[in-house]
This record gives C-alpha cells, sequence and structure tokens, in this order.
C-alpha cells in the first residue's frame, strides 16, 4: 500500500503527550517531516528528539497556546509560510465533565474558542501551502460523542460536534482542491484524559477509579481501553496517499463500543 509520506510537511498539534504524540510518531515513522505543536516546550523538545527519521528527515517544535487565538495565527501562519504544511492534525484537550444543563455559558464559549475557532486559524493557516501543491490532508481528532453524547459531558458533546459538523463543511469546499478533511472519534483510549475522566466521575459517584474503569470497560466488546497508537494507526491512514477518496468522513477507533452505525 501507498502509505509513504517522504516529501510531506504535517504539523500535529497537542503533541506534547497522549493521542497527539502517538500521531506525531506514526507520521513521522511513515516518512513525513513533523511539527509538533503545544504550549510546553520542554515537553516538546522531549517529543522532537523521540520521532523517528527513517528518511533522515528534520523535525521542529512550534510552542503554541490554542486559547489565544491572536498569537496562535501569528506563530503559525509564519511557521506554514517559511515551511508549507501538507498535513494538519487538529487535536486538543477536552474539557472538563458536568451536565449541560448547569455549565456556565462562559465554558461554552471557552471551549468554542479552544477548538473550533482555534481548529478554523489553523486550517486558514495551512491552506496556502496546500492549496499550492494540489494536495492536503486535515485530520480532526475529536470524540464519539459526535454520533452518540456521552453523559456528564455536556460542554464537550456540544462543541466536538460543532467541530464535526464544521469538517464536514470543508470536506466539501476543500475538495476540489486535493484536499480531503476527517475526523476520528477516538473511544476510551489511555491517555491523561482517560484519568481525568475516571478521577471525576470517582468523585462524582464515590465509587473508585478501578470500579469506574470496570463498568466502562463493560460496555467495550474489545473489552480493553485503546492505545494511543491505534488511534494514531487510523489518523496516519487518513493522511496517506492511499486515502485520497475518503473525505468527510467520521471514524470511530472506540473497539466496537457505540451502537449506531
Amino acid at each position: 500500500m501507498g502509505l509513504a509520506l517522504e516529501g510531506k510537511h504535517a504539523l500535529v498539534c497537542g503533541a506534547s503527550e497522549g493521542i497527539g504524540r502517538a500521531s506525531a510518531m506514526a507520521l513521522a515513522e511513515l516518512g513525513a517531516t513533523v511539527t509538533v505543536l503545544a504550549r510546553r516546550q520542554e515537553k516538546l523538545d522531549a517529543v522532537c528528539v523521540a520521532l523517528p527519521r527513517p528518511s533522515g528527515q528534520t523535525h521542529a517544535t512550534l510552542s503554541a497556546d490554542v486559547s489565544d487565538a491572536a498569537g496562535l495565527r501569528e506563530k503559525v501562519q509564519a511557521w506554514a509560510a517559511a515551511h508549507p504544511v501538507h498535513i494538519l492534525i487538529n487535536n486538543t484537550a477536552g474539557p472538563a465533565g458536568g451536565p449541560a444543563n448547569s455549565a456556565e455559558p462562559e465554558a461554552y464559549l471557552q471551549v468554542f474558542q479552544q477548538h473550533l475557532i482555534a481548529n478554523q486559524i489553523l486550517v486558514q493557516s495551512v491552506l496556502p501551502g496546500m492549496r499550492a501543491a494540489a494536495w492536503g490532508r486535515i485530520v480532526n481528532i475529536i470524540s464519539t460523542s459526535v454520533k452518540e453524547p456521552i453523559a456528564n459531558l455536556g460542554v464537550s458533546n456540544t462543541i466536538r460536534g460543532a467541530v464535526a459538523s464544521w469538517a464536514k463543511t470543508l470536506a466539501g469546499e476543500l475538495g476540489p482542491d486535493g484536499i480531503t478533511v476527517n475526523n476520528v472519534l477516538p473511544g476510551y483510549t489511555r491517555t491523561q484524559r482517560l484519568d481525568q475522566i475516571l478521577a471525576e466521575r470517582a468523585k462524582a459517584t464515590g465509587k473508585s477509579e478501578a470500579e469506574i474503569a470496570q463498568g466502562m470497560l463493560a460496555t467495550v466488546p474489545a473489552g480493553r481501553f485503546a492505545d494511543a497508537s491505534e488511534i494514531a494507526a487510523a489518523v496516519a491512514f487518513l493522511c496517506s496517499p492511499q486515502a485520497g477518496y475518503v473525505n468527510g468522513i467520521n471514524l470511530p477507533v472506540d473497539g466496537g463500543r457505540m451502537k449506531s452505525l
């Protein structure tokens, strides 16, 4: 299969840990030159050093905060102008849990900024390079909640759904330019985000985190949590030349947990 990404430059957001880090690793292994983006420079430096270099490629870091719209635009536009981006992985940590009805309006605004608005800024910043190359891959790492809302994640469910609809719209707009836009929907995955959810649910219910985890796994036919590398494998395929006719989809990677088609 033609999965090789030599000569392609990938910008991977939220790459300091978890699924973002694993995605950066997978893309680098396929030969892409990777720029890892997150807030903490020291974490980015460690990831950059660890990235594979099968083609002798030189990787880079870009420290930016997705909650700072002006700063994000300035940094990414300048970087993409000097280093045209062919692959964009939008990935941002999810918000704290809680019911939708009790969430403060400001919480929705903040998460909308960190996810959809930041994604829009990133896309606009890299589009010139993709259009010049007549080739691009945009993959948004979202959540299975865009198909089936998850209890006690009211703000996340709402904003993730907005991002999915935004991406589907972009897929139609950018397809003629040779650019695909797809969403990966991770199921329960061993990351810092899962640790956060376990802790929050344990606190809310009085149960132990082990009991909460057991209850979650009871809903997964695969009977286990995913490893971040398994989500990254799906991301890497959608970024490959072989996925050029896959556009505008929501791809669950959830061990069969969701009931919907």
